[in-house]
């Protein structure tokens, strides 16, 4: 039997070593139980289940507390800590922190999990065999995950993320008490902004795949968001210059995500909403408060 960091094992009590604590042993090699390490009392002669680590000198050592997380397995663990120059530590039930490293942080520094953020992990082994967090990926969090049914389309869920792209974001959506949740992605045209390693948000579902994973939106439905969008440009409109603003349905689609957050086509229905409400019109590439131009045209 060998004595990994990470794994649980039942060891007998050897020797006391006073003022330091018990040393645990297999047979053949002797691992020291501190005395701030034991749950309850044990004496020699005892078989005592213990969690193997490595201590702050890099000695292999024992504790009775449990862990959060065992090696090779996934869990959600929550950052409690940023190292400037390490990563972020995470907790993991032992009153010492498990790192994770930025190696294993995305490298742009605004998707990268912050306090209070949970990350899907697994534990793992650094070349010197300590222990270190490595995230969790779909192959891994898949056969965690259920199928998500076809009927909750449109359904609202939160989600966790486990894998901030530019391109889209992939997530956890949670699925109450069945196993970890199912597979989402959130595509960047669904997002509002970019979301971090680790960040909760509330998504709707939008489409249910055939391999049971689904596709989220951040955003309200088409009727909801048109209204929601209507409002903002709006407000947008009323705030500017003469009541005018130089978008319309000729602004490249581009500009107008970079502008609005939202897609031109949302823009459009927006702006189409508006003026056939009679509330504004457009000119060539700009768009205008029809009341403002009745003020014009009276004066």
């Amino acid at each position: 039997m060998r004595l990994d960091a990470g794994k649980l094992f039942r060891l007998e009590v050897a020797k006391e070593v006073p003022p330091n604590g018990y040393y645990v042993t297999d047979g053949a090699q002797e691992i020291l139980l501190h005395y701030s390490e034991i749950v309850g009392e044990i004496q020699i002669g005892d078989y005592v289940e213990v969690f193997l680590f490595y201590d702050t000198e890099d000695r292999l050592a024992a504790t009775m507390r449990k862990p959060l997380i065992l090696l090779g397995e996934v869990a959600l663990l929550e950052v409690v800590d940023i190292h400037p120059r390490f990563g972020a530590f995470l907790e993991m039930g032992l009153g010492r922190n498990l790192l994770l490293p930025f190696k294993e942080q995305p490298e742009l520094k605004e998707l990268r999990p912050q306090v209070g953020d949970k990350v899907f992990v697994i534990l793992n082994h650094d070349r010197q065999g300590r222990l270190i967090a490595k995230v969790a990926g779909e192959p891994e969090l898949k056969p965690l995950c259920f199928d998500a049914p076809a009927m909750w389309k449109n359904k609202q869920v939160l989600a966790r993320v486990y894998k901030p792209l530019q391109m889209g974001t992939f997530v956890v959506c949670e699925g109450g008490i069945v196993g970890f949740g199912f597979i989402g992605m959130i595509h960047d045209a669904d997002r509002t902004r970019l979301l971090r390693l680790g960040e909760e948000v509330e998504v709707r579902v939008t489409f249910v795949r055939e391999d049971g994973n689904v596709n989220c939106s951040m955003r309200a439905p088409k009727q909801v968001g048109r209204d929601e969008d209507a409002e903002r440009l709006l407000a947008i409109l009323r705030d500017r210059p003469n009541g005018s603003m130089p978008y319309s349905d000729e602004t490249p689609a581009d500009v107008i995500s970079q502008r609005f957050q939202i897609s031109k086509s949302a823009f459009k229905r927006a702006l189409g909403k508006l003026m056939k409400e009679g509330l504004v019109y457009q000119e060539g590439s700009w768009t205008h408060l029809k009341q403002d131009k009745e003020k014009l045209e009276q004066s």
